[in-house]
C-alpha cells in the first residue's frame, strides 16, 4: 500500500483503533468500520516497525462510498421520462479530498461487502457501486437504525440476489402480463369511450409485481393477503390479481342485468358504490392455475383515498389471531400479510397514513410488517409535487419510522419486480414494513374525461410521445433475441380480441351483482340476557384472584376490594363493575374480546383498572385473561393518542373476526371527531355500500359536568343523524344493569345480525349511587330500551305532562329537590335511541290517560343532542293527539360552556323548567338562571 507512512504515536494510534475495532465494531467511526472491515494490518517491516497506512485517504475513500450507499439514489435514473436526477455533491470522490487515481492505488476491501469481492480495486468498487445504487432503482436505507438491517439491506442490494435477468419462459411470462394490462386498459379505453376507470398506465408493472408477491406467500403458505388501495388501477387489480371475471367488468360498464354497483329497490337497505371502489375475495390463481390456497382479500375503499390503510391492518391482524382459547389472542405473523398501494399525493397529504404507520410496531396493533408500494404518477389530480409535500420524495415520511424505501423505475419491469421480492424477504426476515416507491407517470387525466393537458402541458406532451412499458419490455426481449416484433404484436391482438369475444358473448347475459346484496332485515328481538346470580358471585370471585406473589399497588387493592370484594346477593355494582362482570360472563359463554382505546387499561376516569401492576417488580396481570371460567380470548390494550387509525383498524378488525365482541373506547366521547371519516365512510355506511356487516361497539363517554366544549359532548346528534334502514344502534344507558345487558345483547346479535353499537357512556354517573344496580338485576330480564318512571306507577292518573329524556339528565331531574312536589310530571328515559322504539314508547304513553304535553328534556344545546331526532318520530307517534315541545339549551355553535358555574346554574334552571307547572305546549329554551 502506497501513502504516507505511520511510524510512532501515529502507527500506534492507527493500531489501537483496529484493536478497539476487533473488541465493539460500534466504538469507531463508520468510516473507519467499512474499512477495518477489510483491512488487515502489514507484516512488521525489517526495522520491526509495520508498514505505513494512508490513513487519510483510506477514510476519504470510506466517506465516499458510505456516500454513493446513502445518496446514490438521488443520483438513480427513476424517472420514465427522462428528467434528470438532482444528484448530491457527495457522490464526486473530490468532494471527500480523493481523486479517482488515488482510487486505484487503494484496496477493493475499503468499502466491505459483497461488493469488494469482486473487483481489484478501489476505483472499481466505487464503478461497481455506482452501477448498483445509481442505475433505476434507488436505494434509500440511511435512516435504518439498527446495525443488523443496515448490513442486511445491504448485502441484499450488493449481491444482487434479488436482481434476474429473465430468460425464456420467464422473461415471456411477464411480457404477457404487462401485455394484459396493458390490453385491457386500451380496451376498456376504447370500448367504454368517457367512463371513469382511474386507469393505471403509467405504473402498469404494479399488478406484476402484486402477483410475484402474492406467489411469495402462496409458496409461503401464507392462507390470505388482505390488500388496500385507492382507485388508480384498481379494475386491472381485480382483473389480473383476482382473476375477477372480464364478463363482470364489462358488464358493470354497460349495467347487464342493473349496475352491481346500484341497487334498484328503494325499499332495500343497500345502495351500492361506483365499481372502482369495491372489494373482493378469492383465492389467487396464476394463469389458469387451480392449486393456489392463498385467499386475496381486497377491501372495498371510499373515496378518501388512505382511511382504508387502518381498515386492511386491521382485517390482518384479525385473520393473525386465535381467540377460542383463554388469556390474550395468540397471534402468527404468518396467518396473513398486508399489501397497500397508495397514491403519491395522498401518502404524504393525508395524516391517517403516519396514524397507521405508528399503529406498524405496537403490541396491540402490529401486523408483522406490511409491504407498501406508492403508486407514483408525480402528480396528484392537477398538482404538482412542490405544491403538494414538503419532501423530496413521495415516501419520504415513512422514513420517521425506519422504514427501507426503493425508489424504482416503472418503466424497469425486472428491477421493480427484483424490488417486490426484497420487499418480501426484508419481511419476512424483520417483521416490520417495506416501501416501494412505484416512480411512473399517469398516460390520462386524473380520471378519463379529465384533459390533464389544461394544467401540465409540457408533461403531457412526453407521455404522448412515450411507449408504454409494454412496448419497452418487448423490444429488450427483442434484443435479447428471445422474441421479435411481430409475435409481441401477435400476443396483445390475441388478448384484444378474446376481451372483444367475452363482451359480445356475454352481450345478451344476465351478468348480476359482483357483491352479494343483503336483503333488508328488521334487527332481531333483543334476547333474554341475564346471568344467575351464583354465577356473576362466582365470576366475582375469580377477578379477584392474584398470581402468588403479585404485589398490586395497596391504595387501588383497597378499593377494589371496598367496592367488589364484598358483593353477595345483596349487593349493588357500579358502572365498572357490570362491565367487568358481563365481559367475565361472555368469555365464560365462549365469546372473545377485544377492548382497545386511549388509557383504556385504566379508563379514563380510573374505573375500569383491567391491567394490575405489581409495584415491586412491574409485572401486569389481567385478572379476565386469568379468568378460569373463560372459554374465549380477551385483549385489552391502550392506543396510542389517536383516533381515526385505531378507528378504522377496529373496524377493519371487526369484519375479520365477527364472533368477537370488538369495543373502541375514546378518552372523551367528542375525540371521536377526528374519525369521523371513518364513521362516516364505513361504519355507519359499510354495510349499505359493500355488504360489509360490522359488531363494532364504540363507548363515548358523553356528559355536561361543567368541563367546557371538549369534554362533554360525544356529539350524539352526528350518529342519530347517520342512523337510516337500521344500520347502526345508539344507545345513552342510566344504570349499570342497563349497560351490562346491553354488552351481553351485542355480543348475542354479533352472528344473527351486526351491526355497530354507539354507546353514550357516562363519566360523573359512573360512582353515582343513582346509576349503580342490584346484582338481581343483571342476573333478571333484557336490555329495556325505554325505562318508564317507576315512581309515577302508583298515580297515573294524575300524570300530565310527561317528560322524555336520554342519559345523564334523568339522574339530575331525579334526584332534583323539584322531583316531588311536582305530581302531575313523570319521566321516562328513552335508552335505545337507534333504531327507534316505537313500540315501547308507545305503551309508555299510552299508559298516561290523562297526558297532556309530552316534553323532551336534553342538556345538550338545541342544535344538538337527540332532540333534531326524535321530534318529527314523536309528532308521528302521537298523531298530532298531544303537543311535542322541548325544554333545553337554545341553539349553540359550542356544545358546552367553559365555566362550571355558568353550567351549574344552566343545568338548575332546565331541571326546574321540567317539573314547572303544566300550562301550555310552548317550548322552553334555558339560557340562564340568575
Amino acid at each position: 500500500m502506497t501513502g504516507r507512512e505511520f511510524h510512532g504515536p501515529n502507527l500506534g494510534y492507527v493500531l489501537e483503533l483496529y484493536e478497539e475495532y476487533r473488541r465493539d465494531p460500534a466504538a469507531v467511526d463508520e468510516e473507519l468500520r467499512e474499512f477495518f472491515e477489510g483491512w488487515v494490518p502489514g507484516e512488521p517491516a525489517a526495522d520491526g516497525v509495520r508498514a505505513g497506512v494512508d490513513v487519510e485517504k483510506v477514510v476519504a475513500a470510506a466517506r465516499y462510498f458510505r456516500c454513493i450507499r446513502d445518496f446514490g439514489h438521488t443520483a438513480a435514473r427513476l424517472d420514465p421520462l427522462g428528467s434528470e436526477p438532482a444528484g448530491d455533491p457527495t457522490l464526486d470522490p473530490e468532494f471527500h479530498g480523493i481523486t479517482e487515481g488515488e482510487l486505484e492505488n487503494l484496496p477493493a476491501t475499503i468499502p466491505g461487502g459483497p461488493v469488494s469481492g469482486r473487483v481489484s480495486n478501489a476505483r472499481e468498487a466505487a464503478r461497481e457501486l455506482r452501477r448498483i445504487y445509481c442505475g433505476t432503482t434507488g436505494y434509500d436505507f440511511s435512516h435504518i437504525y439498527r446495525p443488523e438491517e443496515r448490513t442486511w439491506l445491504r448485502d441484499a442490494v450488493e449481491s444482487e440476489r434479488f436482481k434476474e435477468e429473465l430468460q425464456g419462459e420467464d422473461a415471456l411470462r411477464l411480457l404477457r402480463r404487462l401485455t394484459r394490462v396493458d390490453t385491457f386498459e386500451k380496451y376498456l379505453h376504447r370500448t367504454f369511450l368517457g367512463q371513469k376507470r382511474f386507469s393505471v398506465e403509467g405504473t402498469d408493472v404494479v399488478v406484476p409485481m402484486l402477483n410475484t408477491l402474492v406467489r411469495a406467500a402462496n409458496e409461503a403458505e401464507i392462507p390470505e393477503v388482505v390488500m388496500g388501495m385507492a382507485h388508480r388501477g384498481r379494475l386491472n387489480v381485480l382483473a389480473h390479481v383476482l382473476n375477477k371475471p372480464y364478463q363482470k367488468i364489462f358488464g358493470e360498464f354497460e349495467q347487464k342485468g342493473g349496475d352491481s354497483a346500484v341497487s334498484e329497490n328503494e325499499g332495500q337497505g343497500w345502495v351500492g358504490d361506483v365499481k372502482y371502489h369495491l372489494g373482493i375475495r378469492g383465492f389467487y390463481l396464476e394463469d389458469g392455475e387451480e392449486d393456489s390456497k392463498v385467499l386475496i382479500n381486497l377491501a372495498p375503499n371510499p373515496s378518501h383515498l388512505e382511511h382504508v390503510n387502518p381498515v386492511v391492518e386491521g382485517l390482518t391482524r384479525a385473520a393473525q389471531e386465535k381467540r377460542d382459547a383463554a388469556g390474550p389472542p395468540e397471534r402468527s405473523d404468518e396467518a396473513s400479510m398486508t399489501i397497500v398501494l397508495h397514491g403519491d399525493a395522498a401518502f404524504p397529504g393525508e395524516g391517517i397514513v403516519a396514524e397507521t404507520l405508528n399503529l406498524s410496531r405496537l403490541p396491540g396493533y402490529t401486523t408483522g410488517g406490511t409491504i407498501h408500494i406508492i403508486i407514483n404518477n408525480q402528480l396528484g389530480f392537477t398538482t404538482e409535487p412542490s405544491d403538494a409535500r414538503s419532501t423530496n420524495y413521495a415516501s419520504d415520511l415513512a422514513k420517521g419510522f425506519e422504514i427501507p424505501v426503493v425508489h424504482v423505475n416503472a418503466d424497469d419491469p425486472e428491477a421493480c419486480l427484483a424490488a417486490a421480492r426484497m420487499a418480501w424477504a426484508y419481511r419476512e426476515t424483520f417483521h416490520k414494513d417495506f416501501m416501494i416507491d412505484l416512480i411512473g407517470y399517469r398516460r390520462w387525466g386524473h380520471n378519463e374525461g379529465d384533459e390533464p393537458a389544461f394544467t401540465q402541458p409540457e408533461m403531457y406532451e412526453k407521455i404522448r410521445n412515450h411507449p408504454p412499458v409494454r412496448q419497452i419490455y418487448a423490444r429488450k426481449l427483442e434484443e435479447r433475441g428471445i422474441i421479435n416484433a411481430e409475435e409481441a404484436e401477435r400476443i396483445a391482438r390475441e388478448f384484444y380480441e378474446r376481451m372483444d369475444e367475452i363482451r359480445k358473448g356475454s352481450a345478451e347475459e344476465d351478468l348480476g351483482s359482483e357483491t352479494i346484496e343483503e336483503p333488508y332485515t328488521p334487527l332481531a328481538e333483543i334476547p333474554e340476557t341475564g346471568v344467575p346470580v351464583e354465577k356473576l358471585l362466582e365470576l366475582n370471585r375469580s377477578l379477584l384472584e392474584l398470581p402468588e406473589g403479585f404485589n398490586p399497588e395497596p391504595k387501588l387493592w383497597r378499593l377494589m376490594q371496598k367496592n367488589r370484594g364484598g358483593l353477595d346477593e345483596e349487593g349493588r355494582v357500579d358502572w365498572a363493575h357490570a362491565e367487568a362482570l358481563a365481559f367475565a360472563s361472555l368469555l365464560a359463554d365462549g365469546v372473545p374480546i377485544r377492548l382497545t382505546g386511549q388509557d383504556t387499561e385504566r379508563g379514563t376516569f380510573s374505573q375500569r383498572h383491567s391491567v394490575l401492576h405489581d409495584v415491586k417488580t412491574g409485572g401486569r396481570h389481567v385478572p379476565l385473561q386469568a379468568l378460569p371460567q373463560a372459554r374465549a380470548s380477551f385483549a385489552v390494550h391502550n392506543s396510542p393518542l389517536t383516533e381515526a387509525a385505531t378507528l378504522g383498524f377496529e373496524y377493519g378488525y371487526s369484519l375479520n373476526a365477527p364472533e368477537a365482541l370488538v369495543l373502541w373506547e375514546a378518552q372523551y366521547g367528542d375525540f371521536a371527531n377526528v374519525g369521523q371519516a371513518i364513521i362516516d365512510q364505513f361504519i355507519s355506511s359499510g354495510h349499505a355500500k359493500w355488504g360489509q356487516s360490522s359488531g363494532l361497539t364504540l363507548l363515548l363517554p358523553h356528559g355536561y359536568e361543567g368541563q367546557g366544549p371538549e369534554h362533554s359532548s360525544a356529539r350524539l346528534e352526528r350518529y342519530l343523524q347517520l342512523c337510516a334502514r337500521e344500520n347502526m344502534r345508539v344507545a345513552n344507558c342510566t344504570t349499570a344493569a342497563q349497560y351490562f345487558h346491553l354488552l351481553r345483547c351485542q355480543a348475542a346479535l354479533l352472528r344473527e345480525n351486526p351491526r355497530p353499537l354507539v354507546l353514550m357512556t357516562p363519566k360523573s354517573l359512573l360512582r353515582h349511587p343513582a346509576s349503580s344496580s342490584h346484582i338481581r338485576e343483571l342476573a333478571e330480564g333484557r336490555f329495556r330500551p325505554v325505562i318508564d318512571d317507576p315512581k309515577a306507577r302508583d298515580r297515573r292518573d294524575s300524570v300530565r305532562r310527561l317528560v322524555l329524556c336520554s342519559g345523564k339528565i334523568y339522574v339530575d331531574m331525579d334526584t332534583s329537590d323539584h322531583r316531588e312536589e311536582a305530581e302531575d310530571v313523570a319521566i321516562a328515559r328513552v335508552e335505545l335511541l337507534y333504531p327507534f322504539p316505537e313500540e315501547e314508547l308507545a305503551r309508555v304513553i299510552d299508559s298516561y290517560p290523562n297526558l297532556r304535553e309530552i316534553v323532551w328534556v336534553q342538556e345538550e344545546p338545541r342544535n344538538m343532542g337527540a332532540w333534531f331526532f326524535m321530534e318529527p318520530r314523536l309528532r308521528q307517534l302521537v298523531g298530532g293527539e298531544l303537543p311535542i315541545s322541548y325544554i333545553g339549551k337554545p341553539a349553540r355553535p359550542a356544545p358546552a360552556q367553559g365555566s362550571a358555574r355558568f353550567h351549574a346554574r344552566e343545568q338548575a334552571g332546565i331541571v326546574r323548567a321540567a317539573f314547572d307547572n303544566v300550562k301550555s305546549s310552548r317550548e322552553r329554551e334555558v339560557r340562564s338562571v340568575g
